[in-house]
């Protein structure tokens, strides 16, 4: 069959568009089957249902009327008697739907403004599809273009199947680029938005660094070595973990290179950023003192319930620690995760002098006795008067100048002092209106009670409703810096597994959850253990 020159000119158009906008022949003929359709249509009637198909090798276009087979007709436009289907199709049923071919026609002016719109559209929304399914596979990598143009700090960047945006709090401060500039970014978010794919790339994200070093260093590439944590302040400074998997090669050393030539790339394409690259340890504390470099640390004293810790550093090194505007322990802190509270060493002293006056005084007031006593047993390690009352009476007789019977005063007199703090509780807790039934729960006392009474929480019920963050606190990460809020039990020394534990008690007391319903998650977790065990015999 002779194609007809308006036909292979059809074919033609569809693949040039096709090809230019890097999409699918398919989807091109398609649009222009909606488009003679929505012609048509304007010629027909738009309430017909009218269907036009292009066939992809001759171009030729077939338009048909789809009319619904039905027993009585209401619309003749959309449907088609059931007697007169049957002159047409003998085996035609009730719900069928017949073809009506229609003559072909010539599209008038606005009829083919009509079509281009319906292609134009059709294409540029298969065109953004296609953007969007090539690069929402892309996050994480880093991407080479051209600058096209700066709105407002913002840089927009070509990267030729599709427009990239850097925003101005994402590029690194200070760095000038212009029209035509390469430029390379760390593809972070693809969003499909009205306009088209929003592709969002980033200079400053701590993952643009790790791609940098992974392209860099091989041993990166190829698994040896890990990045464990990166901490950056974009355009001033950077800390960077790393570990090997491979005892012989140096974590360190190979991502510095010969002659620092390997860090050397990476800092040139960051604008200087200087970078410390430091050996990741399982150990927080060895860990962190590695973090600080380079000041150098006498002291740590671990937290691990707040995820803090204290270090003690010699006075001349302060500065070091801290560094410009806090800049190095604020990054130490971003790349460990943990809050860093640096002290020198005279202040560690003092604030233990005062803690020690602080004990010894408490022993005076409470037991009665002289300033000499008091601090003889805060030198010997003793900080609470609860382990004064019910620690064994040899311990406090073996301390030099005490005897047996001093010993036993001094317990009593502690004895003494517990019974009337818990009776002043007691009232206060009684005040407050705080149910006696509260104290049944494991681990609670007056103490807690007259702090939940304060917050409002008398009756088992109120506690039940309780989760374990209201009473041991909890705390919040953002950018990079910890936020602790307070619990009710914060001042008291209970763990959250504690708390839990107590609420937990309060619902079974009240009749929420029942111990069948605390021993079903330990069954299933049996069971999966089982059946992993299985899956591996």
């Amino acid at each position: 069959m002779a194609v007809s020159a308006n036909r292979l000119e059809l074919l033609q158009i569809a693949d040039a568009v096709a090809r230019e906008k890097v999409i699918d022949r398919e989807i091109v003929l398609g649009a222009m089957a909606d488009a003679i359709q929505k012609a048509a249509r304007s010629r027909y009637g738009s309430e017909s249902n009218i269907q036009a198909d292009i066939n992809p090798k001759t171009g030729e276009i077939k338009l048909q009327r789809l009319l619904e087979v039905v027993d009585q007709v209401e619309d003749y436009s959309t449907q088609i008697a059931l007697l007169s289907a049957r002159d047409r199709k003998p085996d035609a049923e009730i719900g069928d739907t017949i073809a009506d071919p229609l003559p072909p026609m010539d599209f008038g002016r606005i009829a083919a403004q009509s079509a281009k719109q319906v292609i134009v559209q059709k294409v540029r929304e298969a065109e953004r599809d296609r953007q969007f399914d090539e690069f929402k596979d892309r996050i994480g990598e880093i991407v080479n273009g051209t600058v096209k143009r700066v709105e407002y700090g913002n840089v927009i960047v070509d990267l030729g199947r599709g427009e990239g945006i850097i925003r101005r709090d994402e590029m690194i401060p200070r760095e000038n680029v212009r029209y035509g500039d390469r430029i390379r970014a760390y593809v972070y978010d693809v969003r499909r938005e009205q306009r088209g794919p929003q592709i969002f790339l980033s200079r400053t994200h701590p993952q643009f660094m790790v791609k940098l070093f992974t392209m860099e260093v091989p041993e990166i590439y190829d698994g040896i070595i890990q990045i464990k944590s990166v901490a950056r302040d974009p355009g001033s400074r950077a800390k960077i973990a790393v570990i090997s998997n491979d005892s012989s090669i140096d974590p360190v050393g190979a991502c510095v290179g010969m002659r620092g030539s390997r860090v050397q790339a990476v800092v040139g394409e960051l604008q200087g950023e200087k970078i410390d690259i430091i050996p990741w340890s399982p150990d927080p504390a060895s860990f962190i003192v590695n973090a600080l470099q380079p000041a150098e640390v006498a002291k740590v004293v671990l937290d691990e319930d707040a995820e803090r810790i204290e270090v003690v550093v010699p006075d001349e090194h302060l500065s070091l620690a801290i560094g410009r505007r806090g800049q190095n322990v604020r990054l130490a802190s971003q790349l460990t995760g943990w809050d860093i509270d640096i002290l020198t060493e005279q202040e560690e002293s003092e604030r233990r002098q005062k803690e020690f006056t602080e004990r010894s005084n408490l022993f005076m007031d409470a037991l009665d006795v002289d300033e000499m006593v008091g601090q003889v047993l805060a030198s010997e390690g003793f900080a609470q008067i609860e382990e004064l009352a019910y620690v064994d009476v040899e311990e406090i007789a073996s301390i030099d100048g005490f005897d047996e019977e001093t010993a036993e005063e001094i317990q009593t007199r502690a004895r003494e002092f517990l019974d009337r703090q818990e009776a002043e509780l007691d009232a206060k807790r009684k005040e407050l209106g705080v149910a006696d039934e509260l104290l049944s729960i494991d681990g609670m006392n007056r103490k807690m009670l007259v702090a939940l009474g304060e917050e409002g929480i008398k009756t088992m019920e109120d506690f039940a409703g309780c989760a374990a963050d209201d009473l041991v606190g909890w705390t919040e990460r953002k950018d990079g810096e910890t936020k602790r809020f307070p619990g009710t039990f914060s001042d008291m020394e209970v763990s959250r597994a504690e708390a839990e534990a107590m609420v937990v008690q309060a619902r079974l007391a009240v009749g929420w959850i029942t111990e069948e319903d605390l021993a079903k998650p330990e069954e299933e977790a049996e069971g999966e253990e089982t059946a992993e065990g299985t899956e591996e015999a």
